[in-house]
């Protein structure tokens, strides 16, 4: 089996699909934080911090806590961003050869930029939804949210093995 650092390192430009999801995660991720900015003096001491699996809020925090989750959104972007610009240590099935590793390091490297981009608008979700809640304008997610958001970055990682193994 070869190693991680024994595969080859080559340039693959991003494709427009790429292009297109970071331009759209990466956009609803800063207007989410715009929200927050712009927002932050209305906002009351204590803001929905947690929700349950119904999409009900199940405890209240500080404002504070509403910088959680842009960090966390800061740290998978750049975390992710950094695996997508090396596809040689992500993981392949012992058929990658020099024949197959450019159609096998991009089709890892769409995944990972989709799984990316879905997590920041998931955050993105949960920010604009706790602010709309704090400030009267919202009520919560509803019972639709979690099963619609798993299900958002699942069916990618299955398109994506679905695609992994018609690879050559």
């Amino acid at each position: 089996m070869q190693k991680s650092w024994e595969r080859p390192k080559i340039t693959i430009s991003k494709t427009k699909s790429e292009w297109v999801w970071d331009v759209i995660g990466y956009s609803i991720f800063i207007g989410s934080i715009i929200i927050i900015l712009f927002n932050w003096n209305l906002l009351p001491e204590k803001v929905p911090a947690h929700y349950n699996a119904l999409g009900e809020v199940d405890r209240y925090g500080s404002k504070w806590e509403l910088l959680i989750l842009p960090c966390i959104g800061i740290f998978i972007m750049i975390f992710l961003q950094v695996l997508e610009r090396h596809p040689e240590f992500h993981n392949y099935p012992s058929r990658l050869n020099e024949s197959n590793v450019e159609q096998f390091y991009l089709n890892s490297r769409k995944i990972l930029n989709k799984i990316k981009n879905i997590c920041l608008i998931i955050f993105s979700c949960i920010i604009v939804e706790s602010i709309s809640i704090s400030l009267g304008w919202g009520i919560g997610f509803g019972k639709w949210f979690l099963p619609i958001a798993f299900l958002c970055t699942v069916i990618p990682i299955i398109l994506g093995m679905i695609g992994q193994r018609k690879i050559q």
